[in-house]
């Protein structure tokens, strides 16, 4: 399936795949359609985590974070030499580091690594916290870039119109062509538009025994607001599987804020999503178990795939 190499100009535009569950039946349209696919009642959740600049050079490679845990170090992942034009998937392996080294990922900002997960998987801890952090984390990075785009990517390029605090290493996708206009028609339709916030993580590392692992286990957090929303909703409709995995893991533990190892795939029983608005990927992800009854329609049909592909609806 092709990949679409750059942000399209008007995601209203783009192609929708409707797959409705309960009749099998494929219908092409365009996500200016998607305000006739809900309506009064229904609680459209997208995912409000910003993305960060996540990806810092080394010497003779790079570091993306990963994740922030809990006690505010973060897991990264290291690569060897390689710059946008080279797939993740054909990065060497990066210089062997220890516990205790210090990798310089600036002029004013260290990473020490506190101990090695796997060869390419690291913990570190950054030499500031709290605004001093940030700030260099903004001056310093710059966003994890895909080999199959035709430039590389600004930070811009990678935020959906909704976002909100930095959390994501990389962009909640299925969100991004949503636009004021979309969700304000939706709005008018007498659907809620309510956020959630979940820690989006990295979609590959170039290790295969790791990215078997993917996702990893990532935090959440579902407003009050959101949850009264849930409560009354005729119909839920899940913007991505960050958004799938929080709901799922609210509905089974309760808690609105946590951290979630579910795994969304075909195997999953959802319990708190009636329908669910992605992105067009490729085989082998995660996603894509949620969609094989429509890849081969989408392929023959010349949908576009990745980040910014079009999209497709499950109700």
């Amino acid at each position: 399936m092709n990949a679409a190499t750059w942000p399209r100009p008007d995601p209203l535009r783009e192609r929708l795949l409707h797959v409705d569950r309960g009749t099998g039946a494929l219908h092409d349209l365009r996500l200016a359609d998607l305000p006739d696919l809900v309506g009064p009642g229904d609680v459209l959740v997208v995912n409000d985590a910003a993305t960060l600049p996540a990806s810092f050079r080394l010497p003779g490679g790079e570091l993306r974070l990963a994740q922030r845990l809990p006690d505010g170090t973060w897991l990264a992942v290291l690569f060897g030499p390689g710059d946008w034009r080279t797939r993740t998937e054909d990065r060497p392996p990066p210089p062997a580091v220890a516990a205790g080294d210090r990798l310089p990922l600036g002029p004013d900002l260290v990473a020490d690594v506190r101990d090695l997960r796997r060869p390419r998987l690291v913990r570190i801890a950054f030499d500031k916290d709290g605004a001093a952090l940030w700030r260099a984390i903004y001056r310093l990075g710059r966003p994890v870039q895909y080999a199959h785009v035709a430039a590389p990517l600004e930070l811009w390029h990678v935020q959906t119109g909704f976002a909100a605090r930095p959390w994501a290493v990389e962009e909640p996708c299925a969100g991004r062509p949503l636009t004021a206009a979309l969700l304000d028609a939706i709005r008018r339709r007498g659907a809620e538009v309510r956020p959630l916030t979940h820690a989006a993580g990295l979609s590959s590392t170039g290790d295969p025994e790791l990215d078997a692992l993917l996702p990893f286990p990532e935090a959440y957090e579902i407003p009050a607001a959101t949850a009264a929303a849930l409560d009354r909703a005729g119909r839920v409709v899940a913007t991505g599987t960050t958004v799938v995995r929080a709901l799922e893991s609210y509905a089974a533990t309760g808690a609105r804020a946590g951290v979630t190892d579910l795994i969304v795939d075909a195997r999953h029983h959802r319990r708190a999503v009636d329908a669910v608005l992605t992105g067009v990927h490729e085989p082998g992800s995660s996603h894509f178990h949620l969609l094989e009854r429509a890849h081969a329609h989408a392929h023959a049909a010349g949908y576009l795939a990745h980040e910014f592909g079009d999209s497709v609806l499950l109700s």
